[in-house]
């Protein structure tokens, strides 16, 4: 057992020395920035930024759009498969994972073939609609993800014993879903959330394509011109996606706590 232990502790420092030496040499790097010395100039100078200010608060503004979107599809659709049609759960999850296997610049031009301006649904002839469109593309990247998490979280409680309770208390199904189902399976709905949260600030491919002011084409914009502020931008891309993982921990961590009491 002591020798499966060092093999294991062994592995996990091969793994932190791979990711945290490439994070800790970026970071010392963007601090560079001034000559002779260390400094958060280049921070600064990324805060100070107006396009920056202008991206990360669309992104961020995508980001809860989605979440928003994506929980009201994901969770009545995984309560009725597992309530009402436990036979078509193959098929659904299927679906779910055909993101992970598509790219995502074929999704895209997918999209930008169907609701392009000559199409009978015009997503693309607005600000607003390519907005819309931009919210589609972002949930389904992020749709393996979220379903992963509120089915996961809906396993671990009785559905069908919970719907059949609330509806002999005379509860229809729109208060089922908001006071039965939802807090029941928010740990995962927040899990999905933080995932998603990541995902979009960090994501290139759609809304460059679809033209759109978002971080991750900022992203590129700016490593493509500037020489430490890339850095920066990287560290606190890192920094948010680590924290995402950490709220993620932290809120399985309390639902097991209050399972555990309960």
């Amino acid at each position: 057992m002591n020798g499966k232990k060092i093999l294991a502790w062994f592995a996990f420092a091969i793994g932190a020395t791979y990711f945290i030496i490439p994070l800790i040499g970026t970071f010392v790097f963007s601090m560079r920035m001034r000559r002779g010395e260390l400094s958060f100039d280049a921070y600064r100078s990324v805060f100070e930024d107006i396009q920056f200010r202008e991206t990360f608060s669309y992104s961020i503004l995508m980001a809860v759009l989605t979440i928003i979107v994506g929980m009201l599809l994901v969770v009545p659709t995984a309560y009725w498969v597992r309530l009402r049609l436990p036979q078509m759960r193959p098929v659904v999850e299927f679906i779910t994972l055909l993101p992970l296997v598509i790219p995502a610049i074929v999704i895209v031009f997918g999209y930008l073939r169907l609701y392009n301006s000559s199409s009978f649904l015009p997503f693309t002839g607005s600000a607003r609609g390519t907005d819309m469109l931009l919210v589609f593309s972002f949930m389904t990247l992020s749709l393996p993800y979220m379903y992963r998490s509120v089915d996961t979280s809906m396993r671990a409680i009785d559905v069908r014993v919970l719907t059949e309770a609330a509806e002999s208390l005379g509860a229809k199904w729109t208060t089922i879903m908001a006071r039965c189902i939802f807090p029941n399976v928010m740990s995962g709905v927040l899990s999905g959330a933080f995932i998603t949260f990541a995902i979009v600030i960090g994501e290139f491919t759609m809304p460059s394509l679809l033209n759109r002011p978002a971080f991750g084409p900022y992203l590129q914009l700016i490593g493509a011109n500037k020489a430490y502020e890339p850095s920066a931008l990287a560290v606190i891309a890192f920094a948010m996606t680590w924290a995402s993982m950490g709220l993620i921990n932290l809120v399985s961590r309390f639902q097991k706590v209050a399972r555990a009491r309960t």
